[in-house]
């Protein structure tokens, strides 16, 4: 998978996401996780390792393992469950900010963590040195505006929603942590590279091309879409860890004429 990504041209790679279903992994297997991607793509992209955790000091242990296998960067969700006041979530980075020497990218997807992260906060934690940027799953795109203005020009703003990938770079986002990329990544790094230069007539050819695709991920509990996607293609068995079961036969067509519109099959 790591080999076919950069093949592809994406720009970078993030193991342990959740896409990887990293919230049935065992501690162990989510290092090892980690290790092997960073020692298969030797340096040729950047590697920003999940590291979340709704308890702090468990986000701190996987953000110094991050650090010291060689990751670049770790990606940190918000915590999830407790549902912590803006304050509490503040701490939260704050203390893994002071704990370990790597940037930090803040996950905020609140269909999953159950709290959001107004700007306010992000405002804030902008202001810490390794709290680099933002993966932003909220699809809320009048939020980039304000964050360019308030968090400043070095702050790293990246969608975590891939079918709002072309609005959100058109208001300033820097790019795009994608679940779309691992069926098709060349056609998504064609899309990325487009909307980076500019040239939005060719990133709205690729978004056409890839838009059934992006939703179709999503017809049922991800990702298990995704698996039976990369299984279709020989990469992986579509297997998923309880309680994500593989995909309904509804979605399983979905996705099939997704990856037809995109020229994957």
């Amino acid at each position: 998978m790591v080999e076919r990504q950069i093949a592809g041209g994406v720009h970078g790679l993030v193991p342990v996401g959740t896409t990887g279903e990293t919230a049935t992994l065992s501690h162990d297997e989510h290092k090892r996780v980690v290790e092997l991607c960073v020692d298969t793509a030797r340096g040729r992209v950047p590697v920003i390792a999940g590291a979340g955790s709704n308890a702090t000091f468990e986000a701190i242990e996987l953000a110094r393992h991050a650090k010291a296998v060689g990751a670049d960067a770790a990606l940190i969700v918000s915590p999830y469950y407790n549902r912590p006041s803006q304050e509490g979530v503040f701490r939260h980075f704050e203390a893994i900010n002071d704990a370990v020497q790597i940037p930090v990218l803040v996950y905020n997807v609140p269909s999953r963590t159950g709290s959001d992260m107004t700007n306010e906060t992000l405002e804030r934690l902008s202001a810490l040195p390794n709290i680099v940027g933002i993966k932003d799953a909220t699809g809320d795109l009048t939020r980039i505006s304000l964050q360019r203005i308030t968090c400043g020009p070095e702050w790293i703003m990246l969608s975590g929603d891939d079918p709002t990938g072309l609005g959100y770079l058109a208001h300033g986002g820097h790019g795009c942590i994608s679940v779309t990329a691992n069926v098709a990544p060349e056609a998504c790094a064609s899309f990325y590279n487009a909307c980076l230069a500019g040239d939005w007539e060719t990133a709205r050819y690729w978004q056409d091309r890839l838009i059934r695709l992006h939703k179709a991920l999503f017809a049922d509990a991800s990702p298990a879409p995704t698996k039976f996607a990369l299984a279709t293609l020989g990469l992986c068995s579509e297997a998923c860890r309880l309680p994500i079961t593989p995909c309904s036969e509804t979605a399983r067509g979905q996705v099939l004429d997704a990856m037809r519109d995109a020229g994957v099959l």
